[in-house]
């Protein structure tokens, strides 16, 4: 149970027993920079890869609210794989959003979840700041309402685990109408070339490998969007926003609680040669433990409330850019926050490779990177409340 929050999920999946295991492999993996395969695997067999999915169509149920909880959870106990899930949560999150908005134009994805296909996302690019409102990738027609993709995309998480990879592409044959197209190819279709590249100093059993797009190919019928370029209020695309920050962020959240919780563990256990105390007693350490725990109180509700609106089907229009991108950030500049506490008040040892806290701490650093970033942030909430910037 997470050290602040005030209740627990109605609904979890992952046992205390199954987040226990998983904890134990992740120094491994961490070690070895491998994928977590077997995590996946004993995930798989929880049930836990259809968590979201409606219950008439197969899965657990969860709504967002109770998924991003139990993404916390994962996370404490292993953050490359609970943010590697996550990505597959995303998707499932994004059908979920539509088809409980009465747009069945995704219901395959969440009856291919029920089944045991696994979706992966393909969207990242190096030097796109655009995000979802363009791509360096090129989708040429085939002719049949389909498309190929030819570009190169950067942290595929879950990329040795994927069946299904979510991309985007620019279709620019008519210069006059350029769009972006939104679609799905198979692991099975070819098309493209996986790197060996994910040597990273955290998130390492994500294998988040550079995927090189070349002719990998989506049939008409999983062509989900064709959108102009700029920014959409198209519920497909406030899909993939709100799930991806939202569950994005509670990976983070999970990191920070399972870091103060270590740290109490720590400063409970060493004693002073000065006082002879526990570190526990000592003013600095309860004001830096203090602190952490400070920061921690003022996400939960936040992180509920957000996922919350998106499950209650609260239109919130272009407001709900505002309110994710802030939470992501929020989360992901507060869980390094609190992660640095807990490393200040758990001595040097939390400096050797194999301490929990200091992988926590190479871990935690991944939030920077994540969309959006600091800027964007910044500037989608300046935009809400200043309007946009004059020509």
């Amino acid at each position: 149970m997470p050290v602040t929050s005030p209740f627990t999920p109605a609904r979890q999946i992952l046992t205390d027993e199954l987040l226990e295991t998983i904890r134990g492999r992740a120094a491994t993996h961490d070690r070895d920079n491998s994928f977590f395969d077997d995590d996946l695997a004993d995930l798989r067999a929880a049930g836990y890869l259809q968590a979201m999915v409606p219950e008439h169509l197969g899965g657990a149920g969860l709504t967002l609210r109770e998924a991003a909880r139990e993404q916390a959870r994962l996370a404490g106990a292993a953050p490359a794989t609970a943010l590697a899930v996550n990505m597959h949560h995303v998707w499932v999150g994004v059908a979920r959003f539509l088809h409980e908005r009465g747009d069945g134009s995704l219901d395959w994805l969440l009856e291919e979840t029920a089944h045991g296909e696994v979706f992966g996302f393909g969207y990242s690019e190096a030097g796109n700041d655009l995000v979802l409102l363009g791509s360096r990738t090129e989708a040429r027609p085939d002719g049949e309402g389909g498309y190929a993709f030819h570009g190169t995309k950067i942290f595929t998480s879950n990329s040795p685990g994927w069946t299904r990879l979510g991309v985007m592409g620019l279709d620019d044959t008519d210069p006059d109408d350029p769009r972006i197209v939104h679609a799905f190819v198979t692991r099975d279709g070819g098309g493209f070339e996986i790197k060996d590249d994910w040597d990273t100093l955290g998130m390492r059993a994500s294998q988040s490998c550079t995927t090189v797009l070349d002719g990998a190919h989506a049939p008409a019928d999983r062509v989900l969007r064709r959108l102009s370029p700029g920014p959409s209020l198209d519920p497909y695309v406030l899909g993939i926003f709100t799930s991806f920050e939202i569950l994005l962020a509670s990976v983070y959240l999970g990191i920070a609680d399972r870091a103060l919780a270590l740290a109490v563990e720590t400063v409970g256990r060493r004693r002073s040669m000065k006082t002879g105390k526990a570190y526990s007693q000592d003013p600095d350490i309860r004001w830096r433990i203090g602190t952490a725990a400070l920061a921690l109180d003022g996400l939960w509700p936040q992180l509920d409330m957000v996922a919350g609106e998106v499950d209650a089907q609260v239109d919130r229009g272009a407001g709900f850019f505002r309110s994710t991108a802030g939470l992501k950030v929020r989360v992901t500049e507060t869980a390094r926050q609190v992660v640095d506490e807990a490393i200040r008040c758990s001595g040097g040892s939390t400096y050797f490779n194999r301490s929990e806290l200091g992988r926590l701490y190479r871990d935690v650093l991944a939030g920077i990177f994540h969309p959006s970033d600091d800027e964007s942030a910044h500037s989608t909430v300046a935009q809400s409340v200043l309007g946009p910037l004059e020509d």
